[in-house]
């Protein structure tokens, strides 16, 4: 990982080039100790929501914010904050900081305002409105750090709300590449390859979500979190 010069809050540390951790309120310089903080405090953010305020309504950028915050508040001074900041990740450039304010009104109004909530839609329906939320999500990329874990949970409330189980992303982390070809078929807004993957996780459960199914569900949720390059403005 190369050194880069931090002009803002957002940016890595520069006296550890293999860290990969970015500046934090805890001082945690320890890759596996950040990531440990981070997936404790997503357990709790499942909790939050699955058991204290399960969204039966839209889902909005408001309450994307929120979460965000209120999950990384604790650990960064950007949580819950779009980001200002490039980002890209094997060649592949998300959607420039400039032009976030735009697309994310767009997401809003043609994705999230159409395809949430869930609730009395077929089983075929929910696949379609969780594979095209969640691809529009990652390559928005709207926060600085923690967007694939976000649009995880996301299509957990999604599918939860439509009556069946979150999603298992080990599944997912089997099929990266797959996984990857089909976040960039959504350029083009084709879905297809993410509704497969999305239709081979799908299980039907009985409401309300236990706490065992919680537990899982944020683990599952951490899988192998996107290291990301910056490019500052």
């Amino acid at each position: 990982m190369s050194k880069y010069r931090i002009t803002n809050d957002e940016g890595y540390f520069t006296f550890d080039e293999q860290a990969h951790v970015l500046a934090n309120k805890l001082n945690i310089i320890d890759a596996e100790e950040i990531n440990g903080v981070e997936l404790i405090l997503l357990e709790k953010l499942y909790v939050h929501v699955f058991e204290q305020h399960f969204p039966r309504g839209k889902i909005t950028i408001a309450l994307l914010k929120r979460w965000h915050l209120q999950w990384l508040g604790n650990i960064y001074t950007w949580a819950g904050k779009i980001r200002t900041v490039n980002l890209s990740k094997s060649n592949f450039l998300f959607a420039a900081a400039a032009r976030l304010p735009f697309l994310l009104r767009g997401f809003e109004n043609q994705f999230l305002a159409k395809y949430t909530p869930c609730s009395g839609m077929t089983r075929e329906q929910t696949i379609r409105a969780i594979a095209a939320v969640h691809v529009e999500l990652i390559i928005i990329h709207p926060f600085r750090e923690g967007n694939g874990r976000l649009a995880r949970l996301v299509a957990d409330v999604m599918a939860v709300q439509a009556g069946f189980a979150p999603l298992d992303y080990h599944a997912w982390e089997k099929k990266k590449d797959q996984y990857i070809t089909a976040i960039h078929a959504g350029m083009n807004m084709e879905y297809g390859l993410m509704e497969e993957l999305v239709n081979e996780q799908y299980e039907t459960i009985n409401l309300p979500v236990v706490n065992e199914l919680i537990y899982h569900a944020a683990h599952q949720a951490s899988f192998s979190p996107v290291q990301v390059t910056v490019r500052f403005r």
